[in-house]
């Protein structure tokens, strides 16, 4: 949905279960025109999809998401100054549920938080 348009990632790298990528986002897209003019800002919603794309990469299935929790916006990301991001994902693949515990850094600085539950379609 939005990878390539809105952001694309490096090669995944895999420790143990713990799955990391650099994030790039597009800061051209057209949702910052109207999220917010003038100052765009990434939407939340954008944060939690980039995060089940990258996890859809790794396991290659598409997945729905059935519960989110601990979300935390730490900190704004914008797209003209914050071009290239680190996303850590802890998951977990249980027979029909794959758990997520993942994390968007610029550098050191958390930026955003998200446990959720997926499910293979």
């Amino acid at each position: 949905m939005l990878l390539n348009h809105f952001f694309t990632f490096t090669e995944l790298q895999t420790e143990g279960n713990i799955v990391k990528a650099n994030i790039k986002l597009n800061p051209a897209h057209p949702i910052f025109k109207g999220h917010f003019p003038g100052q765009p800002i990434v939407p939340g919603v954008c944060m939690m999809q980039m995060v089940k794309e990258v996890v859809e990469a790794h396991i290659n299935k598409k997945t729905r998401l059935v519960k989110a929790s601990d979300l935390k916006f730490l900190s704004f990301i914008y797209p003209d100054q914050d071009k290239l991001l680190q996303l850590e994902v802890k998951i977990n693949t249980e027979e029909e549920w794959v758990r997520i515990d993942a994390r968007l850094l610029d550098d050191e600085t958390i930026l955003f938080k998200f446990k959720g539950i997926l499910v293979p379609v």
